[in-house]
């Protein structure tokens, strides 16, 4: 019987930043299509708690308590993965952010203190390369693998207030397809590096900026809402679908590719 190319049953992901609210989310949906989970991120009781959560959806989960930035602490939660499971198939990059210090909105930019563009710039550049070159290490050694990065309409766009971030995230779709090549020629047409460009969701990370206390939104949120065709923010859930096709054989000829996940903001010309 031919395998179905969506099925993930048995596989094992690892997903950075995964009790976040997107990572959090992806990693429910990964539980669901069968997929043994391991929570990567610093927080150990947060990470413990989601991991907890996917067992009661799919019965086998982990957490992995580690930096991004933490070369060693990557290579020890990658032996933990083999020696339970035994295998890494997906890696999901799910961790990073803005970092408050680093905003330049109403200030000028030359007054934006350098070691906080440092700060995000390295959450989200290196917080992402480090954890592929360590686990794509052992997908390499297989011959198989998917790697999904999650880049931002600040990678192609000018948004305002957001210079570091969008300086990291333009690295990211680099990346992304520096990685497909080189593992693709080196490794075989069996490991597949992708990245999603989500548009814009109200988390936690933006959620000062976008949403006011009373719970009307911001001017810059109305904008965004103006600028975007489909007039809505996002649903963290409005992300599941590819991140789940890009891990799975149905996206067998996809690799180096930025998907965009925007209502079509990246799409409008504004006029």
């Amino acid at each position: 019987m031919t395998r179905d190319p969506f099925d993930l049953t048995g596989r094992v992901a690892v997903i950075t930043g995964g009790y976040g609210v997107l990572g959090g989310i992806m990693a429910h949906e990964l539980a669901r299509a069968g997929v043994r989970v391991a929570v990567l991120g610093r927080r150990s009781d947060a990470a413990e708690q989601m991991a907890n959560e996917l067992r009661e959806i799919a019965g086998d989960a982990m957490a992995l308590t580690a930096d991004v930035l933490d070369a060693d602490a990557l290579r020890g939660a990658r032996g933990a993965v083999l020696e339970r499971w035994g295998q890494i198939d997906i890696l999901v990059n799910a961790a990073g952010g803005n970092v408050q210090r680093a905003r330049t909105d109403g200030v000028p930019v030359f007054t934006v203190p350098m070691d906080a563009l440092d700060e995000v710039i390295r959450l989200n550049l290196q917080g992402t390369m480090l954890p592929t070159l360590v686990f794509a290490e052992s997908m390499a050694e297989r011959g198989r693998g998917s790697i999904v990065n999650v880049s931002s309409m600040a990678a192609t766009r000018s948004l305002s207030g957001v210079l570091g971030y969008s300086v990291a995230k333009g690295a990211i779709d680099n990346f992304t397809r520096w990685m497909a090549v080189d593992l693709a020629r080196r490794y075989g047409d069996q490991l597949r590096v992708n990245a999603i460009a989500p548009g814009f969701f109200v988390a936690a990370q933006n959620r000062g900026v976008l949403v006011n206390a009373d719970g009307t939104y911001t001017d810059r949120a109305r904008t965004i809402i103006a600028r975007t065709p489909m007039g809505r923010f996002g649903a963290p859930r409005e992300l599941t679908g590819i991140v789940r096709f890009l891990c799975s054989d149905a996206a067998s000829f996809i690799t180096g590719a930025v998907i965009p996940v925007d209502g079509g903001f990246s799409a409008d010309g504004g006029v």
